[in-house]
């Protein structure tokens, strides 16, 4: 360990500097020289929030940036490792692509909450930040327009027009003008979000890459979480304002002295990533205005990207409302979404739709809104976000990928928005919370991945014998584990939560297979084009291998025994998150684990999973009648 990470703080943030003065050019077209002449960039960022841009030669390496970042902004790189989202950069960066940003975290275990990042000393001025004030980080043609803010923003802090802070939310924000003095972005610094080292109202207390406000979704990370929600709402279906990742520079953003968070604001420049979004003019947020006068196909069109990315904070506030006819309180009106900063956690989460009880979202699904449904390729939108927000991890692609065949599987079964929604929310028992019915099918998917394993791999260590009689004499004399008396006590239930029927997915399925129906007499509507080729004859048929759960029925507390148990690291504790700072929320359990899969046991997953959801939307269609509303509690979480 460094003997100068246990030196005070005197200054966190580094001092960006560029060559000549803002002129109200944008640097974004030296870029392309950069990459066309085989040079590249990358934007180092420290646990506490410093920036520096770098200029990679082709001999250079992990080594070697450790090295300018010393020299250029004199903080500790000994005990430390350069990471881009799921990958710890070892020494080559050939894998890194032009302009990614990267984190410099530290290595041993128990870390302090900030990193000694000192002003720059001059003894190595070639190692300074000679990037220019605004950078878009990506090369997306749906930046274009991004971009053209950025020139009118640098044209007017030319013009002596400065950003202005947003004094509402928990985190940093600053809405940044054109020479009109108009808002035309507002800036979110990832280094002053909720619990960041540089948070301007007292919500320190983490480094950069620790649990954030959800622990699902880490400190630092909701910037990039914004530019996916934009990146995916395809041809501006949901009306996602353009959202960009960035790095730039001014003073106007706030520097926290030391660990306790004493604003610290001496006019000298600092450099952050940041998420830059198009600021939308707006009229009212949805908790202001009647929602009866929301158009039907705006609310069919946000619901179905919050379930794409799991969107676990839509809440009124960050639903614009704009008047299109200038008329009364109830005239013709535009629903703009805003901050997606908590969507694409890392796990399986219990997602907040504002939109779930609206009458709107219990009207079906359109042609239109089901041709674009079909069309959605989960797979090809994780290959696009990790071109584009190459820091983005591999959980919160998978989180996608589940969610986006849940949408499809769904509305070509033939649910409405509100049906699908509560099939993903989970439900409220006193203070108990119960999984949704999408984690009881993973859940279920998870056990028969289990089973399937253990069927086609044989134990380690297990002796081949030649007669059977010896096999079967071998497996008498093992007594079951801890573990396996837990897998024998199961149960999941579907359909209308708190009834008295239970079923397995299993013997649904059996019943699916045999004809049974939720329609009535009529055939089940067909199946969209599959996300995923299931090869039956590879596997076991399902009902086979659910054979130890068909005759299980278990109380309601079966849930809190699960629980308490983490089985295979799918199953974790019953109250381990982080409580919401201004809802003060009940702490979510994590119910189902996508990471720990690799990625052949992903896939063999994702085949269970699709198998099992037509058999859960049958039965719960038969047992809808009567159902009631669930308990829901808020989660609003402003930045």
């Amino acid at each position: 360990m460094s003997p100068e990470l246990g030196k005070p703080v005197h200054n966190q943030m580094a001092v960006a500097t560029f060559k000549g003065p803002l002129n109200g050019e944008y640097h974004g077209k030296k870029t392309l020289e950069r990459k066309n002449s085989g040079k590249r960039r990358v934007f180092v960022q420290t646990e506490s929030g410093s920036v520096l841009g770098i200029e990679l030669d082709r001999g250079d390496n992990v080594h070697t940036v450790k090295r300018k970042l010393r020299l250029a902004l004199n903080v500790p790189t000994d005990e430390s490792s350069l990471v881009c989202g799921d990958m710890v950069l070892k020494n080559d960066l050939s894998i890194v692509r032009n302009d990614s940003p990267l984190l410099l975290t530290r290595n041993f275990l128990h870390r302090s909450l900030s990193t000694p990042c000192l002003s720059p000393t001059g003894k190595d001025l070639q190692q300074r930040d000679q990037s220019g004030p605004i950078e878009v980080l990506g090369y997306s043609d749906q930046f274009a327009r991004t971009k053209q803010l950025v020139v009118d923003i640098v044209k007017a802090i030319r013009n002596g027009i400065d950003p202005v802070p947003v004094h509402s939310g928990l985190g940093g924000a600053y809405y940044f003008r054109n020479c009109s003095g108009e808002n035309i972005a507002i800036v979110k610094p990832t280094d002053e979000e909720p619990y960041a080292p540089n948070n301007p109202k007292g919500f320190v207390g983490k480094a950069l890459g620790q649990p954030g406000l959800k622990r699902s979704v880490r400190v630092g990370e909701t910037g990039f979480r914004e530019v996916a929600a934009f990146l995916l709402d395809y041809n501006n279906f949901a009306n996602v304002p353009d959202t960009a990742l960035v790095k730039i520079t001014h003073s106007v953003f706030n520097v926290n002295d030391g660990v306790k968070g004493n604003v610290h604001r001496n006019g000298k420049q600092a450099s952050k990533i940041a998420s830059l979004q198009q600021f939308i003019p707006h009229d009212f947020d949805a908790s202001d205005h009647g929602t009866s006068s929301f158009p039907v196909a705006a609310v069919h069109r946000i619901g179905i990207l919050d379930i794409r990315i799991l969107n676990t904070d839509r809440h009124a506030g960050n639903l614009l409302v704009r008047k299109l006819d200038g008329g009364g309180r109830f005239g013709r009106v535009e629903l703009v979404p805003i901050d997606h900063g908590l969507c694409l956690p890392e796990s399986l989460e219990d997602p907040y739709f504002e939109w779930i009880h609206w009458p709107q979202a219990s009207i079906p699904f359109s042609d239109d809104e089901l041709a674009y449904i079909n069309k959605l390729d989960p797979f090809k939108d994780s290959d696009m976000l990790r071109m584009e927000l190459p820091m983005i991890r591999e959980a919160c692609l998978r989180v996608l990928v589940l969610c986006t065949i849940f949408l499809k599987e769904a509305a070509a079964f033939g649910l409405c928005l509100s049906e699908i929604g509560e099939m993903m929310s989970r439900e409220y028992r006193g203070h108990e919370e119960e999984p949704s019915e999408l984690e009881i099918i993973c859940i279920e998917a998870k056990t028969l991945l289990d089973e399937e394993i253990s069927y086609f791999e044989p134990k380690a260590g297990r002796e081949e014998f030649l007669f059977e009689l010896d096999c079967r004499e071998e497996e008498l004399d093992l007594a079951p584990t801890t573990e396996e008396k837990m897998k024998t006590e199961r149960t999941f239930r579907f359909g209308s939560k708190g009834g008295n029927g239970r079923y397995l997915l299993s013997k649904l399925e059996e019943g699916v297979e045999e004809g049974v129906d939720g329609h009535e007499g009529n055939e089940l509507p067909p199946r969209s084009d599959d996300c995923v080729s299931v090869v039956r004859d590879q596997i076991p048929n399902v009902s086979k291998l659910s054979t130890s759960l068909k005759n299980i029925s278990v109380g309601e507390k079966s849930w809190r025994h699960l629980g308490s148990m983490q089985k295979n690291g799918y199953l974790a504790g019953t109250s381990s998150g982080n409580r919401s700072v201004n809802e003060q929320r009940p702490m979510s359990s994590n119910f189902v684990m996508l990471a720990d899969m690799n990625e052949e046991e992903w896939m063999r997953f994702l085949e269970n999973f699709q198998r099992l959801l037509r058999p859960a939307f049958a039965n719960r269609n038969a047992g809808n009648v009567g159902q009631r509303q669930r308990q829901r509690l808020g989660t609003s979480c402003q930045f």
